[in-house]
């Protein structure tokens, strides 16, 4: 009796391992080019990086970004689709990485660029509308017709910068608030938000940044002390304190090489789960990763910058072991799975590839 509940208890075990170390890897594209025909869904095996290929969501325009509901039941994902911009809604089942198409909502803000969802709502940011769009969630997952829709006005001086660009909407880290980047106005719009409310964004304040820079994506510390911020046009990184709704800039560093004459074209920027390193995204002509170690109080220290191997990496992800940091390339169309050293942050090619059509966003089921 005690020799078969060893037996049973060493399967579970090994059973509940097994799960653990594989997760499935959702992978929004541009449909538009002809090479992708929608969301692709793989799984990842978190022990040899390897991935395979479980799912294609077809029939949706441009699912070039996506978010997954908290318990993994619901995938949202925007249709950059000019003026039939939507947002739409999928039942997702996580185990076998099938998803059934739900509804679709117009966002009446153009090319919307970014999506995300707390449960209660889901919001997309519009680059070419240069709004906010907010939709509530339904019980069944489903989206509401459009609660709220926010029009940013405004230019800046580049020529990329005639009107207001929404970049990416992000709730601050105790969901207090929402905060939005516009590229086109140099500005971070920092929203309160009422989950609740018919009407849930106010502003709050704004924080101006150096004319021109054209600020992208930011990234909060996993404490919620600090936020950083990838401008794309000058590719610098602006590092913030943050507290209860407000940034304080503490520092600016440079993501090139002195002397370096082409297009920089920052995309991306993410924090290791333990919050020890930061990594920001350089398209245009550099099409680099680069590296810093973040200090006690916030700083960064540069580490290193690397060849994401491809060209247009538009958007990366580490995977939830800390182990791979993985890198779509728009143009080159596969992504790139890199090992990551924990202790020094420094990355190194895998040698590991995933074959896809223009990749522009990747999740993980975690």
């Amino acid at each position: 009796m005690r020799k078969s509940f060893l037996l049973a208890l060493s399967f579970c075990v090994a059973t509940i391992t097994a799960s653990a170390q594989n997760f499935k890897l959702i992978v929004g594209t541009y449909t538009n080019k002809g090479n992708s025909e929608g969301i692709y869904v793989y799984d990842f095996d978190s022990k040899t990086a390897n991935t395979k290929q479980l799912n294609v969501i077809k029939n949706v325009s441009n699912p070039s970004y996506l978010t997954l509901s908290k318990n993994k039941d619901f995938l949202y994902s925007v249709y950059e689709d000019g003026t039939n911009s939507a947002a739409s809604a999928f039942k997702f089942h996580s185990e076998s990485g099938d998803a059934r198409f739900i509804n679709k909502e117009a966002t009446n803000g153009q090319n919307p660029c970014f999506i995300l969802t707390d449960g209660k709502n889901v919001l997309t940011a519009n680059y070419s509308g240069g709004s906010i769009s907010v939709f509530g969630v339904n019980a069944d997952g489903s989206l509401s017709t459009l609660k709220q829709n926010i029009q940013h006005t405004g230019s800046g001086p580049d020529k990329r910068q005639a009107s207001a660009h929404v970049h990416q909407v992000l709730f601050s880290p105790d969901k207090k608030y929402v905060v939005a980047t516009d590229l086109g106005e140099d500005k971070v719009y920092i929203y309160l938000y009422d989950a609740a409310a018919s009407q849930p964004l106010k502003l709050k304040t704004t924080v101006k940044t150096n004319s021109g820079s054209g600020p992208r994506h930011l990234a909060f510390s996993p404490n919620g002390k600090h936020a950083y911020l990838a401008h794309e046009f000058n590719g610098k990184i602006s590092a913030f304190n943050y507290n209860d709704g407000n940034l304080t800039l503490l520092q600016e560093v440079e993501t090139v090489a002195k002397g370096f004459n082409g297009k920089i074209d920052a995309a991306d920027i993410h924090l290791s789960n333990d919050g020890k390193f930061l990594y920001e995204s350089n398209r245009g002509d550099a099409n680099t990763i680069n590296v810093f170690a973040v200090q006690k109080d916030g700083k960064l220290n540069f580490v290193e910058t690397v060849s994401t191997l491809g060209k247009g990496p538009r958007n990366f992800n580490i995977d939830p072991t800390g182990k791979y940091l993985l890198v779509a390339h728009q143009y080159t169309n596969y992504v790139v799975i890199f090992n990551r050293n924990s202790k020094s942050g420094k990355l190194t090619d895998s040698g590991k590839r995933i074959n896809v059509g223009t990749p522009v966003c990747l999740i993980f089921d975690k």
